[in-house]
């Protein structure tokens, strides 16, 4: 597809970041062989008849498919582990050749800005103008100092990271890098190679920059080179400024999927009684939080549980999907796609798991689990828990793993996906035929 022609013929277009390798939600992405967006949420989808559950990915287009309309003749770029509900409606864009979606509100003080935990997040100025700027995980003095020629702030928020462009600038950026573009010689993102470089000061940029470990001579000769491309496109298509803000409401649902922690707490979130609970719930389309299950346990109210057989036990709190176990005994649990004789366990993250030992799995408090299915290599089993970061034990053989996560994600590199699914789905079929 000709991607410039056809935003010129008005179409609109998406594209979704895969978001990196999943590091920090390993081993999750792992067991779906590599596929980060291709997690599963608590949410069931017929495919060809039969019910599946939904991927992250899945639910970011389900969600994002709101701006179609608003965004013709533009090509947008969403994160492929995240979900947000704006509170501020889907405004169109157009004002801006670039546009960058945040949930602003006022200028906070300074107690405020440390209260919010603001300095965690890449964050987004608009000025009286309506021209946004990129700051990047910083104090309140230092946001401050970064935007003193910025003009008046009237409003700032965490950034969601997601982007809209124009034809004209598309075509401006791809001919401006096609030398890296064609030798594969350079690695840019948008916020600090783009954004940051056409909305601040050239001082600014390079401190932060440098804070970033950048060499301050290479962070001036990529300001210098994006200040001369701003100013011949600004020319060209009389603008004073590249970026803006489309507003997603400083009361905003944002679910991100991308941590393992994240993942937990946002999955168990819709087993509370409160108004952003009842709203994922609405959009994950569990108004009955218990569809297509045969329960012999026992279950609370507050617990989901979707297309399981379970003949007995307690379930309280948790989430289950697609179970199938003689006895279950958990609370404040997550179990997607799991097959074992028994489950007990609190504060579990179960996934892909198929067990077919007699004893099944009583497992310590906050374990986690996925199994991966490598052909030629069989199941292999990666064990962690909740408290433990992948990010940080990316290289490391945890206890009780014949891998560690690096060692997996390569292992996974040359699967053949449609035999890697085969052999999780015939190993679950053996371990339900042996259960029941």
């Amino acid at each position: 597809m000709d991607l410039d022609a056809k935003l010129k013929e008005g179409w609109s277009v998406a594209m979704f970041h895969t978001a990196g390798k999943g590091t920090r939600l390993a081993p999750l992405p792992g067991s779906e062989n590599n596929n980060k967006p291709g997690v599963k949420l608590p949410s069931l989808v017929q495919v060809d008849r039969e019910a599946k559950e939904l991927t992250i990915l899945e639910a970011v287009i389900r969600q994002t498919n709101s701006y179609a309309p608003h965004r013709k003749g533009r090509c947008s770029v969403f994160w492929g582990d995240q979900v947000f509900v704006p509170s501020a409606g889907t405004p169109a864009s157009g004002a801006h050749h670039a546009d960058i979606l945040a949930c602003l509100g006022p200028m906070p003080s300074e107690a405020e800005w440390a209260e919010r935990g603001l300095e965690k997040y890449g964050l987004i100025a608009v000025n009286k103008a309506g021209a946004a700027a990129q700051v990047e995980k910083v104090s309140h003095p230092t946001a401050a100092r970064l935007l003193k020629t910025f003009g008046e702030i009237a409003e700032v928020g965490p950034s969601l990271g997601s982007f809209s462009l124009s034809a004209e600038l598309l075509a401006a950026l791809l001919a401006e890098f096609a030398p890296e573009l064609e030798g594969k010689t350079a690695k840019l993102d948008s916020d600090p190679h783009f954004w940051m470089p056409l909305t601040l000061a050239g001082d600014a940029y390079s401190s932060v920059m440098e804070q970033k470990k950048m060499p301050k001579a290479e962070a001036q000769a990529h300001y210098t080179r994006m200040a001369a491309f701003k100013e011949a496109f600004c020319a060209k298509h009389k603008c004073d400024a590249v970026l803006g803000c489309i507003d997603a409401g400083g009361k905003c649902y944002w679910w991100d999927y991308g941590l393992l922690k994240l993942y937990q707490k946002n999955n168990l979130l819709t087993t509370v009684d409160s108004p952003e609970a009842e709203a994922l719930r609405t959009f994950l389309g569990l108004k009955d939080r218990a569809q297509g299950s045969m329960l012999g346990a026992e279950c609370d109210t507050h617990s989901v549980v979707l297309a399981s057989d379970v003949k007995a036990g307690r379930v309280s709190k948790s989430v289950l999907s697609s179970v199938t176990s003689s006895k279950v005994d958990v609370e404040g649990s997550i179990l997607v796609n799991v097959s074992a004789r028994r489950v007990v366990g609190k504060g579990l993250v179960l996934y892909n798991v198929v067990e077919d030992s007699e004893d099944g799995l009583d497992l310590p408090d906050g374990s986690v689990r996925a199994d991966i299915f490598i052909p030629g290599t069989g199941k292999v089993v990666m064990s962690s828990t909740t408290g433990t970061d992948g990010g940080q034990a990316w290289k490391v053989r945890l206890e009780g793993n014949d891998m560690s996560f690096e060692e997996a994600y390569k292992a996974n590199g040359a699967v053949d996906l449609l035999a890697a699914q085969k052999m999780l789905s015939e190993a679950r079929a053996a371990a339900l035929a042996s259960i029941k």
